[in-house]
């Protein structure tokens, strides 16, 4: 059958000559797998585009329970980033949630929750000029989505911490991508790999996450 959904994409394999297989996120189905002929043809380079990581997407799909491999019918961009890809503290922090959106998230029962709160999160990305702290507020936020926390300090931090670090982690808990504390480059460091490693706690299996390097040094 046929259903209208919103994704958003995840990643793509190509797949023979000129097609790829895009894993989406979709509102209605949570993550499937779509081929999709031809776009890496002569005649379809202009659609490969639409299958990008992260891009937002109108769809109409068909649709099979249990179905290891389903297809699009249309596709269409639902919102066109127009500064992710122009900055450099923007592109970093994206590819950073690129990955770990790809190991972190499986088989979701809210997949309509989740799928909201990731197109208003990159949206705000695209759009929004303090984003040093955007990816910390990001992973406390998804680790709510994903029925693990984070609500309370106590819940993040590992080994000896600050007060100073206690209180930032406490306003980052707090405030939403429109309200960014101000938290010196060394704590946002350190906070980084305490939430890290908060997910590596409660993600079984969940390998280590190899664009945080990139990240710390970009956002210095």
């Amino acid at each position: 059958m046929l259903y209208k959904t919103r994704g958003i994409v995840f990643r793509y394999v190509k797949y023979g000559d000129t097609s790829i297989i895009v894993t989406i996120f979709t509102d209605q189905f949570g993550l499937q797998a779509y081929l999709v002929n031809g776009v890496r043809s002569r005649s379809g380079r202009g659609m490969i585009s639409l299958y990008q990581p992260l891009t937002l997407l109108d769809l109409v799909v068909y649709h099979r329970e249990n179905a290891n491999l389903l297809r699009i019918k249309e596709a269409k961009c639902l919102h066109a980033y127009q500064h992710i890809h122009q900055d450099i503290r923007k592109t970093t922090i994206a590819l950073f949630l690129h990955e770990i959106l790809n190991k972190a998230v499986k088989d979701q029962s809210n997949t309509e929750s989740i799928f909201d709160f990731l197109m208003r999160s990159f949206i705000s990305l695209d759009q929004l000029e303090g984003i040093e702290n955007f990816h910390l507020q990001f992973l406390i936020q998804l680790s709510r989505h994903l029925g693990f926390g984070a609500h309370e300090t106590r819940e993040v931090l590992e080994g000896s911490t600050s007060p100073d670090e206690e209180a930032a982690l406490r306003q980052l808990l707090d405030t939403g991508f429109e309200s960014p504390p101000d938290i010196p480059y060394s704590m946002r460091k350190h906070l980084l790999d305490q939430l890290l490693s908060f997910y590596y706690r409660h993600i079984e299996g969940m390998p280590q996450i190899r664009s945080i390097d990139v990240l710390k040094e970009i956002l210095r």
